[in-house]
């Protein structure tokens, strides 16, 4: 109930209209951010939270959309990145998208800074998003920019290869099957675009997400098979790597994302790791009484670290 009232229940947005920015994140291949920028001069000096959204979402997810309203009203920039091929830009690459696509989200860090000249920044990401974060994170390792101040992932499949058999499971074929028909759709207004590079024959094989990543991301984006796409995509190998502060929050009744013990003992094992884990929650919903606020308790702790994080980078 969580996971579906999270999903379609609409926040109040507030935001002013976007500054909409293509960002080059490898050679033929762009993706669109709908940022919105303080007045200057705070612009620069004001912190920055890049979310990044989940799988088959976009920049109007409504978490996105939460979790940018309360970032703005605190006098924060807000940039809303689509994943590659995602809102509407299929026509931005000839690639699709996946799971670890960490890479762009470094790409538009570093035209933020180099660009824009921010100061400070935060990622954070939702579902898919926030495995890309994590991994982003991880693989900087020590050499994260100065201007990143932290990460945050909020019910992050940080292990791809269990998260999708559990999204396989009888009770959550729903779920699948909406994550199906969009891919579905997907691969096919792609088809439409980039003629002669796509087989749909091969949808004919993809009645599961296990089956769609084995037979058609790992064909078409490099990888031997699912289970290597999803072992080299998984955010957990790089967990112990991970040098900024960092916030996951994942709940135990999350219906398909799993987080394995091994996982939890590595978030657990790094100190620069705040791992918050509910009982209750769902999937990216984390609905609570609306005591004060609008009960978006993820979107609140968000909201909450960045300012721990930004009260101690300026002592």
């Amino acid at each position: 109930m969580q996971t579906l009232a999270g999903n379609f229940l609409p926040r109040e947005d507030h935001l002013p209209a976007p500054e909409e920015r293509l960002f080059h994140v490898e050679p033929g291949v762009q993706v669109l951010c709908h940022c919105h920028f303080q007045p200057e001069p705070a612009r620069r000096q004001a912190l920055t939270l890049l979310i990044v959204h989940g799988l088959e979402g976009s920049s109007s997810s409504q978490y996105v959309i939460g979790t940018g309203n309360k970032a703005w009203a605190l006098g924060w920039n807000v940039v809303r990145m689509n994943v590659r091929n995602c809102g509407g830009t299929e026509n931005l690459t000839h690639t699709l998208y996946h799971s670890g696509l960490s890479g762009d989200i470094r790409s538009v860090v570093g035209s933020l800074l180099f660009e824009d000249r921010l100061e400070k920044i935060v990622i954070a990401g939702f579902s898919m998003g926030g495995n890309q974060v994590l991994k982003c994170a991880g693989e900087w390792g020590t050499d994260a920019p100065a201007e990143v101040l932290a990460a945050i992932g909020v019910s992050p499949a940080c292990d791809l290869s269990i998260s999708a058999d559990k999204l396989h499971s009888p009770v959550n074929r729903l779920y699948e099957w909406w994550f199906l028909v969009g891919l579905w759709a997907r691969l096919k207004r792609k088809a439409q675009l980039f003629p002669g590079r796509y087989d749909l024959d091969l949808l004919k094989k993809a009645r599961s997400i296990r089956d769609f990543d084995e037979h058609i991301t790992a064909r078409y984006m490099g990888f031997a098979g699912a289970e290597d796409y999803y072992t080299r995509a998984s955010s957990s190998r790089v967990a112990d790597r991970i040098a900024i502060p960092t916030l996951i929050i994942h709940s135990h009744d999350d219906p398909f994302v799993v987080i394995l013990p091994e996982t939890e003992a590595k978030f657990a094992a790094n100190p620069n790791i705040t791992y918050l884990r509910t009982e209750h929650g769902g999937h990216c919903a984390f609905l609570a009484p609306p005591n004060g606020y609008d009960g978006r308790w993820a979107e609140r702790q968000i909201i909450r670290f960045c300012q721990r994080v930004l009260a101690s980078s300026s002592r």
